[in-house]
């Protein structure tokens, strides 16, 4: 079973179906008959966003009901349950003793404010949720952090702030200078007017507050994307004038310029975790790569250049690939075989 979403991975899963011969039915996942629908299949596919906040109310447990039924699910919880939730990434890899970048987390106010006294700065203010850089700070003094912790635990924030969302999409058209780039400005100029339904159906985040250890002299990330036994990476420069990499676009594609180091942790961690696909970004301490968040799912747009892969012996394939291919060849070997 796929449930289709123009622009999602199911596009080139739906595809390879065609093109290989292999039965499939496209479900609809919100429908009230989902259960019934995957009766007669053997998993589902469902690649769903952290933007779309009917499926934050329910991917999640669809997915593990269909587990319990026997059935296969990509994503699976395993996969799955910490996507778009920084909190629980926290507890997860620490649990596992994977080299998080320090986070801390609090749920009442005075001990947020009795830590943010005593801590030292910067440190990097996010929301538990957002992807390509939206809800991070940079927060250089208490001051800046009280503010913050107040906030929190007070009127909270929006998940989505579409005023952070304009200025990122200015910087886009200024970086591209194309005509994509340039329409989505008249968008972004609506999204200021009126509010998109994600806006206004995301619940505001409060009742706690998240800060990770900011980690100097990182001029980029390395992200690293896991599917299996393979792995392909890029490396994002920072923006100017700025501490991000993620978002930002300015990507490097050749291998050489990405550590083994951090493919060998991203498998490692993967392995730990049992997911069938975990995107891992890292920034580096004295050498010693950092994770900062993981994710499921990931722009494919920013990988079509990727010029090969490395496999589990981190030995290199050179060659084009589809991301989206690599998890359904895997996914159909999964609902093959009973016990995996």
């Amino acid at each position: 079973a796929i449930h289709p979403r123009p622009g999602s991975f199911s596009d080139k899963w739906i595809e390879y179906c065609d093109q290989h011969c292999v039965p499939y039915k496209l479900v609809d996942c919100y429908s009230i008959d989902i259960i019934e629908q995957m009766q007669e299949c053997e998993g589902l596919m469902w690649h769903w966003a952290h933007y779309d906040h009917k499926a934050q109310l329910f991917a999640r447990q669809l997915a593990f009901s269909l587990e319990m039924m026997g059935k296969k699910v990509f994503p699976n919880s395993k996969t799955c349950w910490h996507y778009d939730d920084k909190v629980g990434q926290k507890y997860l890899l620490e649990a596992i003793g994977a080299p998080l970048v320090p986070s801390y987390v609090f749920y009442d106010r005075k001990q947020a404010l009795g830590w943010a006294r005593s801590t030292t700065y910067p440190k990097v203010f996010k929301l538990r949720g957002g992807a390509g850089s939206l809800n991070v700070k940079l927060v250089d003094n208490f001051s800046t952090a009280e503010k913050l912790i107040r906030k929190a635990f007070g009127s909270g924030f929006k998940a989505i702030n579409r005023f952070h969302l304009f200025k990122d999409t200015l910087w886009h058209f200024k970086r591209d200078k194309s005509i994509q780039s340039f329409l989505k400005i008249s968008k972004g100029i609506g999204w200021l007017i009126l509010p998109t339904s994600t806006e206004r159906f995301l619940p505001v985040e409060k009742c706690y507050v998240y800060f990770q250890d900011f980690i100097p002299n990182n001029d980029h990330d390395i992200r690293v994307i896991v599917i299996g036994k393979r792995a392909f990476a890029i490396k994002r420069t920072i923006r100017p004038d700025d501490f991000r990499a993620s978002g930002s676009g300015k990507i490097v594609y050749n291998p050489d310029y990405i550590p083994k180091k951090c493919i060998q942790l991203a498998f490692e961690t993967t392995q730990i975790l049992k997911a069938q696909c975990i995107a891992y970004d890292f920034v580096f301490l004295q050498n010693d790569p950092m994770i900062i968040e993981i994710s499921y799912c990931f722009a494919r747009e920013g990988y079509l250049q990727c010029p090969g892969y490395w496999n589990e012996n981190l030995e290199w394939k050179g060659g084009s690939f589809a991301p989206e291919v690599f998890m359904i060849e895997d996914f159909i070997q999964e609902t093959s075989n009973p016990d995996a």
